[in-house]
């Protein structure tokens, strides 16, 4: 039985993996911050997660915890996941979302020279290491330039996945591109916007305000990249991929898609604009190229930018069916 250990299992890309690994009669273990958290955890993950409560920047807890379970492959996926966020407090973004991974890596390596076994390690990168890129689409070869707080943490700890990569522990980092869900939060544009509609198309009026909606993304489905992450732990040499489905498309164009699934054909009328709600230094253009990825791995994205959507949109609109 293969034993896992997850950071951030209480995230989206967390719980859908916590799911996939537990399918497959893997033993898994997550790391949540609180016990409030864990408690929510579990009522949403598989029976039988253990779930364990550490802080990624007490380096003591995270390396006798990795000790403990022993875990064949650890996947690090905490940290602060959003972009907006990470402005309004940059120090702890860098703390937790960089140097809380090199706590995990170092972890791992010292779990790995102690028993001579080799501890696979994925570490969740992001786009937001291009920023404003050099070219498009982005592959891995692509320089780093970050533009924000949270693309900077993330440049400095896909940096430390290759040191240690180079130290000898197998760590291999996943580029992730926007992947979306229905287990996104509200205050991710992409739920804003479904959550917003379906409640929209559900009373028969309302408005959605966003900030720029010209920005152009690459959208893909989250348990897509989840897969994306256990093929390359588990691939036989440790490496960088980008992990995208290659297509862009505008926050206009998702309401749009949106909107029109849930019925409403006069969308425009019901968006709004606030500036204030427009970040600095978003990037105007991200978009990955996912060869390496299809080349080596043998990964492929299985649903489409309109299906994402309708997935998303059906699921709010249930919800607001559901409720009493």
């Amino acid at each position: 039985m293969t034993r896992v250990f997850i950071t951030g299992v209480a995230g989206q890309d967390g719980s859908l993996l916590a799911e996939r690994l537990a399918a497959e009669g893997a033993s898994v273990h997550g790391l949540v911050r609180t016990a409030d958290d864990a408690v929510e955890a579990a009522s949403r993950l598989p029976a039988g997660v253990a779930l364990h409560v550490g802080d990624l920047l007490d380096t003591a807890t995270v390396e006798a915890l990795i000790a403990e379970v022993a875990p064949a492959e650890v996947y690090n996926l905490a940290g602060v996941s959003s972009v907006a966020q990470s402005w309004v407090d940059p120090v702890s973004t860098g703390l937790v979302s960089g140097v809380g991974a090199v706590a995990v890596f170092e972890a791992a390596w010292r779990l790995q020279e102690r028993t001579g076994n080799p501890v696979r390690v994925l570490q969740a990168s992001s786009a937001e290491i291009f920023g404003q890129a050099v070219v498009s689409p982005q592959d891995e070869q692509t320089p780093l330039r970050p533009g924000s707080p949270y693309g900077a943490a993330k440049a400095y700890a896909h940096h430390m996945a290759s040191i240690y990569r180079e130290r000898g522990l197998p760590v291999s980092a996943c580029v992730l591109y926007n992947h979306e869900s229905p287990s996104r939060p509200t205050a991710f544009v992409t739920r804003k916007i479904t959550s917003t509609v379906a409640r929209i198309a559900h009373e028969g009026r309302g408005s959605l305000t966003l900030g720029r909606t010209d920005v152009r993304r690459d959208w893909g489905w989250a348990a897509d990249y989840v897969d994306a992450m256990v093929r390359a732990v588990r691939h036989e040499t440790a490496d960088d991929y980008v992990v995208a489905t290659g297509e862009v498309h505008t926050v206009a164009e998702f309401v749009e898609v949106a909107m029109r699934h849930a019925g409403i054909d006069d969308w425009e009328a019901h968006v709004r604009v606030d500036e204030k709600l427009v970040r600095p230094a978003d990037a105007a253009e991200q978009v990955g190229d996912p060869g390496k990825a299809r080349r080596v791995l043998g990964w492929t994205p299985t649903v489409d930018f309109h299906g994402i959507v309708a997935r998303m949109v059906d699921h709010d609109l249930e919800l607001l069916r559901s409720r009493p």
